[in-house]
């Protein structure tokens, strides 16, 4: 799936747990062209953040990636997804518990299903994780932005207690681990 008429440009939309981690880690990543925090694979029209974090909507709190293929592949993406946040907890992240927060993967094409059924089985093949991944991969059907005051917030606030105790860590751990994969901005 293309987007915005640039010749391969596709779009990822995943979940695991809080959408300012996987935001801040997904923009520092080369090939990344924008992310965006919002709601997908829920029942209500364009929910609010409270609607979400009732836990009554079925949306979970995900980003939607735009990258260029010809920098970074989804196989590349996945790898990161699965460093980053841990795929055997379901409904939940840490202290962040609830639907809004489970591990998932909305695939827009056949290539992104079953790319993701892969890496998932080859995961659970070299028993990466000590328990079962409980990631769910399930077709897209749509995505509704979150409130601008979402949008960027590890980048606007940093010092933030949450953003010091949880995003830094993962942001410390794709340094480590995905230096060559970073944008020099980020690096």
């Amino acid at each position: 799936m293309t987007h915005d008429d640039k010749p391969g440009l596709q779009v990822a939309t995943l979940g695991g747990g809080c959408f300012w981690c996987l935001e801040a880690v997904f923009a520092a990543l080369r090939g990344v062209e924008k992310v965006a925090p919002g709601y997908a694979g829920g029942t209500l029209p364009n929910p609010s953040y409270r609607q979400v974090c009732s836990g009554e909507t079925g949306h979970a709190e995900v980003v939607q990636i735009h990258f260029d293929l010809a920098q970074i592949s989804f196989e590349e993406l996945l790898e990161v997804f699965f460093a980053i946040h841990d795929p055997t907890t379901p409904n939940r992240q840490g202290n962040d518990i609830g639907t809004q927060y489970r591990s998932v993967i909305f695939y827009h094409t056949p290539h992104q299903q079953s790319a993701a059924q892969a890496h998932i089985a080859a995961l659970e093949g070299e028993r990466t994780w000590p328990a079962r991944i409980v990631t769910q991969v399930v077709p897209y059907q749509g995505f509704f932005h979150a409130d601008d005051d979402h949008l960027a917030y590890y980048a606007r606030n940093p010092e933030q207690p949450y953003c010091r105790a949880i995003i830094s860590p993962k942001l410390a751990k794709l340094h480590k681990f995905y230096a060559t994969r970073l944008k020099s901005s980020a690096a």
